[in-house]
Protein backbone atom coordinates (compact mmCIF):
# COMPACT_ATOMS: atom_id res chain seq x y z
CA UNK A 1 0.00 0.00 0.00
CA UNK A 2 2.55 2.54 0.62
CA UNK A 3 3.51 2.73 -3.25
CA UNK A 4 0.16 4.33 -3.80
CA UNK A 5 0.81 6.80 -1.37
CA UNK A 6 2.38 10.31 -2.39
CA UNK A 7 3.78 10.42 1.02
CA UNK A 8 5.64 7.08 1.17
CA UNK A 9 8.62 6.54 2.51
CA UNK A 10 10.53 5.84 5.60
CA UNK A 11 9.06 8.28 8.59
CA UNK A 12 11.25 11.23 9.10
CA UNK A 13 12.86 10.98 5.34
CA UNK A 14 10.29 12.12 3.10
CA UNK A 15 8.23 15.29 3.52
CA UNK A 16 6.48 14.95 0.09
CA UNK A 17 3.41 16.98 0.29
CA UNK A 18 3.93 18.62 3.69
CA UNK A 19 3.54 22.24 3.55
CA UNK A 20 6.14 23.83 6.01
CA UNK A 21 4.49 25.53 8.95
CA UNK A 22 4.23 29.09 9.03
CA UNK A 23 2.66 31.32 11.83
CA UNK A 24 1.00 34.40 11.55
CA UNK A 25 1.50 37.16 13.48
CA UNK A 26 -1.20 38.83 15.54
CA UNK A 27 -0.95 41.89 13.78
CA UNK A 28 -0.58 39.70 10.10
CA UNK A 29 -4.15 38.09 10.73
CA UNK A 30 -5.53 41.29 11.51
CA UNK A 31 -4.09 42.85 8.46
CA UNK A 32 -5.05 40.09 6.39
CA UNK A 33 -8.91 39.86 7.84
CA UNK A 34 -9.45 43.77 7.54
CA UNK A 35 -8.07 43.56 4.11
CA UNK A 36 -10.09 40.90 2.93
CA UNK A 37 -13.23 42.78 5.00
CA UNK A 38 -12.82 45.30 2.72
CA UNK A 39 -13.05 43.96 -0.28
CA UNK A 40 -16.32 42.52 0.94
CA UNK A 41 -17.71 45.74 2.05
CA UNK A 42 -16.55 47.35 -1.20
CA UNK A 43 -18.00 45.15 -2.96
CA UNK A 44 -21.25 44.60 -1.37
CA UNK A 45 -21.03 48.68 -2.55
CA UNK A 46 -20.63 47.91 -5.97
CA UNK A 47 -23.89 45.64 -6.30
CA UNK A 48 -27.77 45.95 -5.58
CA UNK A 49 -29.43 44.15 -2.41
CA UNK A 50 -29.89 40.27 -3.64
CA UNK A 51 -26.46 39.42 -3.75
CA UNK A 52 -25.09 37.76 -0.89
CA UNK A 53 -21.20 38.20 -0.15
CA UNK A 54 -18.92 36.87 1.79
CA UNK A 55 -15.33 35.52 2.61
CA UNK A 56 -13.17 32.99 4.04
CA UNK A 57 -9.31 32.76 5.36
CA UNK A 58 -7.66 28.95 5.23
CA UNK A 59 -4.24 27.96 5.78
CA UNK A 60 -3.27 25.92 2.98
CA UNK A 61 -0.47 24.50 1.12
CA UNK A 62 1.11 27.56 0.14
CA UNK A 63 0.49 29.56 3.18
CA UNK A 64 -2.60 31.88 4.14
CA UNK A 65 -5.07 32.08 1.30
CA UNK A 66 -8.34 34.69 1.24
CA UNK A 67 -11.36 34.02 -0.78
CA UNK A 68 -13.93 36.44 -1.27
CA UNK A 69 -17.36 35.34 -2.92
CA UNK A 70 -20.41 36.85 -4.37
CA UNK A 71 -23.62 34.59 -5.01
CA UNK A 72 -25.94 36.51 -6.84
CA UNK A 73 -29.26 35.97 -7.10
CA UNK A 74 -29.34 34.00 -10.12
CA UNK A 75 -26.51 32.23 -11.85
CA UNK A 76 -23.41 31.04 -10.83
CA UNK A 77 -21.31 32.11 -7.67
CA UNK A 78 -18.29 33.80 -8.37
CA UNK A 79 -15.12 33.83 -5.88
CA UNK A 80 -11.96 35.18 -5.83
CA UNK A 81 -8.97 33.62 -3.98
CA UNK A 82 -5.48 34.76 -3.06
CA UNK A 83 -2.69 34.09 -1.65
CA UNK A 84 -0.69 36.98 0.13
CA UNK A 85 3.29 37.13 0.17
CA UNK A 86 5.05 38.38 3.26
CA UNK A 87 5.34 42.13 1.75
CA UNK A 88 1.54 42.09 1.55
CA UNK A 89 1.09 40.59 5.36
CA UNK A 90 3.03 43.23 7.34
CA UNK A 91 2.06 46.01 4.79
CA UNK A 92 -1.39 45.43 4.17
CA UNK A 93 -3.40 45.74 0.80
CA UNK A 94 -3.55 48.58 -1.23
CA UNK A 95 -6.83 50.64 -1.43
CA UNK A 96 -6.17 50.07 -5.46
CA UNK A 97 -5.91 46.33 -4.60
CA UNK A 98 -8.95 46.07 -2.90
CA UNK A 99 -10.54 48.17 -4.62
CA UNK A 100 -9.63 46.11 -8.25
CA UNK A 101 -10.43 42.95 -7.06
CA UNK A 102 -14.10 43.94 -5.69
CA UNK A 103 -14.96 45.91 -8.82
CA UNK A 104 -13.85 42.33 -10.36
CA UNK A 105 -16.15 40.56 -8.67
CA UNK A 106 -19.00 43.11 -9.23
CA UNK A 107 -18.90 42.95 -12.54
CA UNK A 108 -18.30 38.97 -12.55
CA UNK A 109 -21.57 38.60 -10.73
CA UNK A 110 -23.56 41.23 -12.90
CA UNK A 111 -22.31 39.45 -15.72
CA UNK A 112 -23.82 36.17 -14.19
CA UNK A 113 -27.05 37.70 -13.57
CA UNK A 114 -27.05 38.76 -17.48
CA UNK A 115 -26.28 35.37 -18.75
CA UNK A 116 -28.40 33.66 -16.77
CA UNK A 117 -31.59 36.00 -17.53
CA UNK A 118 -30.77 36.68 -21.08
CA UNK A 119 -32.31 38.95 -23.29
CA UNK A 120 -36.16 37.76 -22.70
CA UNK A 121 -37.04 40.07 -19.98
CA UNK A 122 -40.41 41.72 -20.86
CA UNK A 123 -40.67 45.33 -19.11
CA UNK A 124 -42.85 45.83 -16.84
CA UNK A 125 -43.17 49.91 -17.16
CA UNK A 126 -42.07 52.08 -19.36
Amino acid sequence: MNGNNPYAGAPGVVDAGRPEESELSASEVRHLREAVAGIVSRTQTYLPEGYAVGSELSYGSNGPQATVAVHPPVGRPISAGFTPDEEDLESGLTDDDRDEVARGLAASAAFQVMSAVGDDLTPTAR
